[in-house]
């Protein structure tokens, strides 16, 4: 009698290639959310400072550049250190496995135990697994790793420049085609409609209520567009 098959339930991620996809889209979605706050509050700060649409396309541009660098710059940093500190755990990990085979098999016997396993069962997974790929058996129970996906700086780096990018053209675009009597209601418009995308898709990746998740994100963004936009007033009229 063959058994069936049996699908992940809605919700479960089973497969590892697919939450890794799923990470880099929301930190894609988040990236594009901090874009069009951050421009969004340049180009709605100058705004209230002049009319002149070059000067705020000057700030604007200036501005989605600058955060666009700044954003895959930072993601390169953190994504190399991550890579380094992954390389170096698995050079460790290597190396016992070479020096100390009987005692890191004995650890992932005591790792599938600690996990439920019988003793008996845990030594034959843990036999089998060190038998077939052994860097990969250890590096996965003990580590979390899996040697040949490790984390890409220049993927991550792109992936954020990119979503900065994007993100920033919303608030800049609205604000410069309108005539200028409707050009911060616009820009005000169009963020407001953006965050509401990227706040519910975000929500969705994560599997959170959407509501709650839209509601801070657009109160948040129109915020400080608010905020920028009297300060832009202010110091536009003083100087």
């Amino acid at each position: 009698m063959t058994s069936a098959s049996v699908e992940p339930h809605d919700g479960e991620l089973q497969d590892s290639g697919l939450a890794g996809r799923l990470n880099w889209l929301r930190a894609g979605v988040l990236g594009a959310n901090d874009g069009i706050v951050s421009v969004a509050g340049i180009v709605a700060g100058v705004a209230g400072a002049t009319t002149s649409r070059s000067t705020i396309a000057i700030a604007g541009v200036a501005g989605l550049v600058a955060g666009a660098l700044s954003m895959a710059a930072g993601e390169y940093v953190s994504v190399s250190t991550q890579r380094d500190s992954e390389r170096a755990m698995l050079r460790k990990e290597r190396r016992e496995l070479r020096e100390l085979p009987q005692e890191e098999l004995e650890e992932l016997t005591q790792i599938y135990q600690a996990k439920g396993l019988r003793r008996e069962l845990a030594e034959q997974v843990a036999a089998e697994l060190t038998a077939h790929d052994a860097l990969a058996a250890h590096a996965e129970a003990e580590l979390g790793l899996d040697p040949d996906d490790l984390t890409n700086p220049w993927e991550a780096a792109a992936a954020s420049f990119l979503s900065f990018t994007v993100g920033a053209l919303i608030p800049l675009i609205a604000i410069l085609l309108p005539a200028a009597a409707f050009r911060v209601l616009v820009c005000f418009v169009a963020v407001a409609v953006a965050l509401v995308v990227t706040g519910a898709v975000s929500a969705r990746l994560g599997q959170a209520p959407a509501g709650p998740a839209i509601l801070r994100n657009v109160a948040g963004g129109l915020l400080a567009m608010a905020i920028t936009y009297g300060v832009g007033t202010v110091v536009g009229t003083a100087v």
